[in-house]
């Protein structure tokens, strides 16, 4: 793809943006309103998803070794 039809592409996408969400209908301060508050949602869903899936997974992980029989013994043993 070239500049120019890229350029387009990315024209098309922004104009299907707007009729999708009928933001095209919007006043300018409106659509400040309505694209800072989309902008700060999607930061908000990016960072959660960073931080907190790890650590779900790791303990899903740590759930299914133990359901299948890989569980650590426990550190505290009895000495005979």
């Amino acid at each position: 793809m070239d500049i120019k039809s890229m350029k387009n592409y990315l024209y098309w996408l922004y104009c299907q943006f707007e009729l999708i969400t009928c933001s095209y209908l919007m006043e300018p301060w409106e659509k400040v309103l309505f694209y800072t508050f989309n902008v700060s949602m999607l930061v908000m869903v990016a960072y959660t998803a960073y931080i907190f899936f790890p650590v779900h997974i790791s303990t899903a992980f740590q759930f299914c070794l133990h359901l299948f029989g890989s569980q650590h013994e426990n550190t505290v043993s009895v000495v005979k």
